[in-house]
């Protein structure tokens, strides 16, 4: 009898640092899953907070043996991209690692306040403000300013946003600048540039015109960001070249350019199987611009990265129970799970995105090639793929002969899900078909090593969709 296990550890180089099977159940960061599952049912979230440090600590130890490797000059700096999960103890927990913030919207900035009362964030730590700007995010920008948030940088995303904190930064303050240039996209987009930052012609003109004469100001940042993310591909290095030449060009005119931004889209494991060399791609990228600079005679520049996903992707696991099998033909065998993929991890439907997918118990059945179905009436609302094969398989629902008999169901566990599942589904709202959103477990350490859990919201209850849907107040 072919088993689950077999499948998996024949499959994969399995078991890992990550996952192991005790008993036939799985553990995840030596976290017993069963026992919370037991305590607090499904569906339910966990984030697993210790893994944001080890992120942290890991891309700051590629970068600093990459400098080391390759003699590189310039410094390295961390910042946490807060779109990718704006909960108070994601970013409570990535600024024990004395990061640096990357924000996106005009709410950012109050979250930011808040933190600053707390004693949590300081105003020397840089504020890197990315996006479009509307009016009241270019005004809560400028209160900052004005209120000494000395390392607070508007990145300019149009050549227009500049003159609003020509009209309102106070007289006497110094504000450093950064620029955004507009990467031309994948041949693959339906859209050949970039909507976001400002095009590579006007770079130069802008800084001439508009910030070089002023004293107030002064550019200091170069900022750079591909959707497609940090790849070894031949787009990503033409695109990483073709900035960093755009760099030494402004570096020449502009002696206050000392820092580029390389953005976020360093990936996270959405397979078991390690299939991304972080150390070479970072030594790839220090080479890069130290080749670059070095051909044009400008200084190697500081370096800033803002990742968001390989922040907190891998500390988020979403635990669904197996409510029954239905065969649909002769050969589709489907699984119930008692929750949705439309509702609970939109990525799944909306970018096909894989996760790892793993089940919980039942690892000494027979494995069964099955789709997994959510409960929304959506025809979209299943999964039935990994990363690395077009199917899925799930132990079988019943014990064997050899298991003692059992009422306990099936248990499949989706991990890595920590970075914008949450915002996207629309956290504590309504969901498609009143889907409800699963309970939400922190997960920690105690300083003696034992596991700690508390509980940051319940299941979603009826009440509460009653009073958003206007029912009851």
């Amino acid at each position: 009898m072919d088993t689950y296990q077999d499948l998996i550890t024949q499959t994969f180089d399995f078991p890992n640092a990550d996952f192991q099977v005790r008993d036939n159940e799985l553990f995840f960061h030596d976290i017993d899953l069963m026992a919370l599952v037991e305590k607090h049912g499904t569906p339910l979230k966990l984030t697993y907070l210790p893994k944001i440090t080890s992120q942290i600590g890991r891309a700051r130890k590629w970068f600093e043996k990459g400098i080391a490797k390759t003699g590189y000059t310039g410094r390295y700096s961390y910042a946490y991209c807060t779109k990718s999960s704006h909960f108070r103890f994601i970013l409570e927990e990535a600024l024990k690692n004395e990061v640096h913030l990357e924000t996106s919207s005009w709410f950012d900035i109050s979250i930011i306040r808040t933190l600053y009362g707390e004693g949590k964030f300081g105003k020397d730590k840089y504020i890197i403000c990315n996006g479009f700007k509307t009016e009241e995010y270019k005004r809560d920008i400028t209160a900052l300013l004005n209120d000494d948030f000395v390392n607070c940088l508007p990145i300019l995303d149009s050549p227009g946003e500049i003159d609003y904190y020509l009209g309102h930064v106070q007289e006497g303050k110094k504000v450093k600048l950064g620029l955004r240039l507009a990467s031309d996209e994948e041949p693959r987009f339906q859209f050949y540039t970039s909507r976001l930052g400002v095009r590579y012609a006007d770079a130069v003109p802008l800084y001439e015109q508009q910030i070089k004469n002023d004293p107030r100001f002064e550019l200091t940042m170069l900022h750079y960001f591909i959707s497609s993310g940090i790849k070894d591909t031949s787009y990503y290095w033409t695109e990483l070249s073709r900035f960093i030449h755009k760099y030494c060009e402004l570096r020449k005119v502009c002696p206050t350019l000392t820092t580029i931004d390389i953005g976020g889209g360093l990936p996270i494991q959405t397979s078991i199987q390690k299939e991304y060399d972080y150390a070479y791609m970072v030594a790839e990228i220090l080479r890069t611009i130290q080749r670059i600079c070095a051909e044009e005679g400008v200084p190697e520049p500081d370096i800033f990265t803002e990742f968001g996903i390989f922040t907190v992707g891998e500390s988020g696991v979403t635990i669904y129970s197996i409510l029954d099998e239905k065969l649909q033909n002769d050969k589709e065998l489907w699984y119930m799970i008692d929750g949705s993929f439309i509702t609970n991890l939109p990525d799944t439907w909306a970018l096909n995105q894989r996760f790892i997918m793993l089940a919980l118990n039942g690892w000494q059945r027979p494995y069964r090639k099955i789709q997994l179905g959510g409960l929304t009436c959506d025809s979209q609302d299943y999964y039935n793929a990994e990363k690395h094969i077009y199917q899925t398989f799930l132990p079988q629902l019943q014990p064997t002969r050899n298991e003692a008999p059992t009422n306990q169901p099936l248990y499949v566990g989706f991990f890595h899900t920590g970075a914008y599942q949450e915002s996207l589904s629309g956290y504590g709202g309504l969901k498609h078909c009143l889907i409800p959103a699963p309970k939400h477990v922190i997960l920690g350490r105690a300083a003696d090593g034992t596991l700690t859990d508390e509980v940051f919201a319940p299941k979603q209850d009826a009440a509460s969709m009653l009073k958003i849907l206007g029912y009851t107040s």
